[in-house]
């Protein structure tokens, strides 16, 4: 009865609204409905719509100021002596290997999918990583190699990019690369991020975001999948940069339920021209679909004069600031654009030759972080690949 009558409502307020008091049928009045999709996704999803990890480490309050941890070193006796470095000075943050530049898990992910069971060691124990990242407070973040992959570029060639003869490219060191263009690569990429947040990592670090270098030249000589974007009517460079930009927007949205900040790392160049053009990298567009653009800033990496720097791995204060003063100037021109936190050099380039570069330590380090603080940026990574960091350094502002 009650039912009834709350139905004989409905029709009543309905018809009151449709033809009200005085209008005939002829001039009935309508409702101007809003243009606004009645249901959209949130900016920021409440907390019960998201995952919960169980893992409680907050983002540091001055910034991620971190240290890269390879794999071996998180599952091995080296972990240690890292935690000690950070208990000692203002480092809070360590990216750590999850999927490497080989294409290995250094830890079981706990996917079903077989791809990524296939690819998994057990050199890292996840569970007890996360117990001492949440002890030390530790702010952990995800390191995963998206195309650089020699062990998925042999387990599917068609994944790659492959000669005529059916055998997989590789570039002078021997590593092969998977295909940008492919969904399948986006998604085995996405699995693998997906499941690190769920074990705990409270940021999903994209490293290799790009094509193999030098790909301009040979574009048109390996078979490969262009995933439909060679019907764009863009040319090749514009197919990689869409490609590439795509792929961090698409991994960035697909994420969200995971509660994890989404950062990119990106050669430095890349700030200073409008995309580098082999490699798919435009600087602006990937800024747009990040929470945090990691450039790899090294001064041993810029030609000689770059930033009035003669030999810039001599001069690691100019050449940091002189980037600085260019990147702040692209992200400026963004609407939402992410935190910078740039890539700093810990390591001797004595491969530059005599003359041309000298060994780095405490004072070479503090030169790069003091240029970040006068340029406004407030958080950096330190990169050295045998994980042996400077002692004596001081991050503090000065």
């Amino acid at each position: 009865m009650r039912l009834n009558i709350f139905i004989i409502g409905l029709i009543y307020m309905a018809a009151v609204l449709l033809f009200p008091s005085g209008a005939s049928a002829e001039e009935t009045q309508f409702i101007k409905l809003s243009d606004v999709p009645l249901l959209s996704i949130p900016e920021e999803l409440p907390d019960k719509f998201t995952y919960d990890d169980g893992v409680d480490i907050a983002y540091p309050d001055e910034g991620v100021k971190g240290i890269y941890v390879s794999g071996y070193s998180a599952g091995g006796e080296r972990m240690a002596d890292l935690t000690a470095l950070l208990d000692e000075t203002e480092l809070n943050a360590m990216v750590i290997d999850v999927k490497e530049d080989h294409g290995n898990m250094m830890m079981d992910l706990n996917s079903d999918v077989e791809m990524v069971q296939n690819a998994s060691l057990d050199h890292i124990d996840p569970t007890v990583l996360m117990e001492q990242m949440e002890a030390a407070q530790i702010y952990p973040i995800a390191r995963v190699v998206v195309f650089k992959d020699s062990l998925l570029a042999a387990e599917r060639p068609d994944l790659s990019f492959t000669h005529p003869d059916g055998t997989v490219w590789k570039n002078g060191r021997g590593e092969s690369f998977v295909n940008p263009f492919s969904r399948e690569v986006w998604d085995y990429n996405v699995e693998v991020a997906r499941q690190a947040a769920k074990l705990g990592f409270k940021e999903i670090q994209f490293d290799y975001v790009r094509f193999p270098e030098g790909f301009e030249h040979r574009a048109d000589t390996l078979e490969y999948t262009r995933g439909g974007y060679d019907e764009n009517g863009q040319d090749g460079i514009q197919q990689r940069v869409d490609a590439v930009t795509d792929f961090v927007a698409y991994a960035r949205e697909a994420l969200r339920p995971y509660d994890v900040d989404v950062s990119v790392d990106i050669f430095g160049y890349a700030a200073t021209q409008e995309e580098a053009p082999g490699i798919g990298q435009n600087f602006s567009r990937i800024s747009e679909n990040v929470d945090i653009i990691s450039s790899m800033i090294y001064p041993s990496h810029w030609g000689d004069g770059y930033f009035g720097a003669e030999k810039p791995d001599l001069d690691p204060y100019r050449v940091i600031s002189g980037y600085a003063q260019v990147e702040n100037e692209v992200l400026d021109a963004l609407e939402d654009p992410p935190v910078s936190r740039p890539w700093l050099q810990d390591f001797t380039a004595s491969y530059l030759g005599s003359g041309n570069y000298k060994p780095y330590g405490a004072a070479e380090v503090e030169a790069q972080v003091q240029a970040l603080y006068d340029n406004g940026i407030e958080e950096f990574l330190l990169w050295d690949a045998s994980n042996r960091y400077s002692r004596g350094v001081d991050y503090s502002k000065e």
